[in-house]
């Protein structure tokens, strides 16, 4: 994803949301892979506008995400939340911006795809041809939810090394998902239980600190199963027929960064470990021996990489285990900045005269 050497291109990006926890990985990734940028734009609602922020060495400050701010940009990451994005995404459509969207709004909408490089390429090598690539038609694509986008990779490095008969997958969701407002409410319920006072439980209705949740309280307005379905459904949009869904269940579980995963893998006959151990070495996987301190989400925070262990199942010569820890917030910044690195070679713009 670095900048190509001899390219005249460098690309205009507008990060909508600048203010969300993933509009600051974006920045943050943005800057760490070299993406060729003439100019960032810092966008988001009224009660961030002013705001002082950092792009590279650059002192800037957060503006409105008003139609005349989405003029001359090439790509509009779209880091908000799925009413603000609704809300926002055709003016920059408008201008000319290809939108890619991490909020999911564009979910379901015409001509938008779900996209997931990782997997895009483990298909390609698996098949001896380049990644199948949009075309110049594409306006807008949905980045894929990085919990579908880690499990799309393991069970496509898993088949290499047997015949997968059917695969579990239980994935512990972490409050950063929903935002600052998740972070806060399971910050200040863990506060207030030590100290004995009443719970704040305007997002989750239900108590999260110190719990595992498979399902909120009725007066939230969040979904463990709307996610876990669109989990799910960007799973099979990356992986397409290739493989069947893992039989899925989402956990709200009282942390504040990464997805763990618990995954059963079942293969038609005995595999050796030490063969799909190596099966799942490569890109943008870690493989955590025995002897080291597994896989967790303090672990994975600020990695790029999927964190793996992987044992045998004790009555099933057929079966293992996997616990899997990936950083939710980097991996999806990752996937919307490499999304943005295979449109950009399809783009007449961004050429600074």
């Amino acid at each position: 994803m670095n900048r190509v050497a001899g390219t005249p291109h460098v690309f205009r990006v507008a990060i909508v949301g600048a203010a969300t926890l993933k509009g600051r990985e974006l920045k943050e990734v943005l800057d760490e892979v070299n993406f060729p940028i003439a100019d960032v734009k810092l966008l988001d609602d009224d009660e961030s506008l002013g705001q002082l922020d950092q792009v590279g060495d650059e002192a800037t400050f957060i503006q409105p995400a008003d139609p005349e701010h989405f003029r001359n940009v090439d790509f509009a990451f779209f880091a908000s939340d799925a009413a603000f994005t609704g809300r926002h995404w055709q003016s920059a459509l408008e201008a000319g911006a290809t939108v890619l969207d991490l909020s999911y709004a564009l979910d379901g909408e015409p001509n938008v795809s779900v996209r997931s490089p990782w997997i895009e390429r483990e298909l390609g090598r698996e098949s001896g041809h380049d990644p199948v690539q949009e075309d110049l038609s594409t306006t807008a694509v949905v980045v894929a939810h990085p919990a579908a986008s880690v499990l799309a990779l393991l069970l496509l490095r898993a088949r290499t090394a047997g015949t997968v008969r059917s695969v579990a997958a239980t994935v512990f969701e972490p409050v950063s998902e929903q935002g600052k407002r998740g972070m806060d409410e399971l910050h200040q319920q863990t506060v207030n239980l030590l100290s004995f006072s009443s719970l704040p439980k305007d997002l989750f209705d239900e108590q999260v600190a110190f719990n595992m949740l498979g399902r909120f309280g009725e007066a939230s307005a969040l979904s463990l199963k709307k996610t876990e379905r669109r989990v799910a459904a960007h799973f099979e949009a990356v992986s397409g027929s290739r493989m069947p869904v893992p039989s899925l269940m989402l956990v709200q579980a009282p942390t504040f960064h990464a997805h763990t995963f618990s995954v059963y893998i079942e293969f038609d006959s005995a595999i050796d470990e030490a063969a799909l151990s190596k099966a799942f070495e490569g890109e943008h996987v870690t493989m955590i021996g025995p002897n080291e301190d597994g896989p967790s989400n303090v672990s994975a925070a600020g990695q790029g990489t999927v964190l793996i262990a992987l044992r045998s199942d004790a009555h099933n010569s057929n079966g293992f285990w996997i616990w899997a820890a990936a950083d939710n917030l980097k991996i999806a910044a990752m996937t919307a900045v490499e999304c943005a690195a295979t449109l950009s070679t399809m783009r007449p713009l961004g050429k600074v005269q």
